[in-house]
């Protein structure tokens, strides 16, 4: 079976630069994966993308060594499935709250007898190759998001479930819940401590921990902290970052023009 290199780069103690794709289209993420970023996470959950589109953007990915990512949008056995029968070497759930949420998490993304996923790896043989079926339990990486209070309030039981590999932390829903503003980046002091608080839970659990940022200057400060997971912004806001500075650029160097148009 293909390695899957989110491993590889953890197990050398390495920290996983995951670029974030929203947009919809298999051009745009075949050029993100041509940029060698580690991994690309497709986004079911807030990303305009649903099931057919993904499914172009997994194979675009695949013309690279990055490894194809999956946010689905709710723990739902159905779409966990589907996203790894095509094809996703890691799926990130949301809003896993609770020791059985985490439990069944594991469940959906795992096969008998670790698990209840459904046998049926359609494009998953294709790019994992004739041995998934047997070595996907070892591969796939199953991430559960810490997003809520509840969530903080039951991390040493979520932590400890067997079989899950890792945790990602969304810093705006965990601000919003803690009464705080929801940015990716400054965060407020009490959201602050949360993610410190997280990530040592984590490392306590031996688990792969990581965070949404909003620059590269974040994430590599999270990476300095022992995040090993780092995503930075997201197709649709670089773009829209790139514009933005090129237009800035271009407005403030072209010549003015007088009031007599000469």
């Amino acid at each position: 079976m293909r390695p899957n290199r989110l491993r590889e780069i953890w197990a050398r103690g390495g920290a996983v630069a995951n670029g974030w794709l929203a947009i919809p289209n298999s051009f745009s993420a075949e050029t993100m994966a041509h940029q060698g970023w580690d991994s690309l996470t497709v986004d079911l959950q807030h990303g305009v993308v649903d099931y057919q589109a993904m499914v172009t953007m997994l194979q675009a990915i695949s013309t690279t060594d990055t490894v194809p990512v999956v946010r689905v949008p709710w723990l739902e056995p159905g779409i966990l499935m589907k996203a790894l029968d095509a094809g996703a070497y890691g799926v990130i759930c949301p809003m896993v709250n609770t020791r059985a949420d985490a439990e069944k998490l594991v469940a959906y993304t795992h096969y008998a007898p670790r698990g209840t996923r459904s046998f049926g790896p359609v494009r998953a043989l294709l790019y994992g190759g004739a041995d998934y079926p047997k070595h996907a339990n070892d591969t796939i990486v199953t991430f559960a998001m810490i997003e809520t209070a509840q969530a903080l309030e039951n991390l040493d039981d979520i932590m400890s479930t067997p079989g899950l590999d890792a945790i990602y932390i969304g810093p705006s829903d965990l601000s919003l819940a803690l009464g705080c503003n929801p940015t990716f980046d400054d965060l407020d002091p009490k959201a602050a401590q949360a993610v410190e608080h997280i990530l040592a839970r984590a490392k306590a659990h031996g688990l792969v921990a990581g965070i949404h940022n909003g620059s590269p200057e974040a994430a590599a400060r999270r990476i300095a902290m022992g995040f090993q997971f780092v995503t930075i912004s997201s197709d649709a806001r670089l773009i829209a970052a790139g514009s933005q500075q090129v237009l800035a650029t271009l407005r403030a160097s072209a010549p003015k023009a007088t009031p007599d148009g000469y």
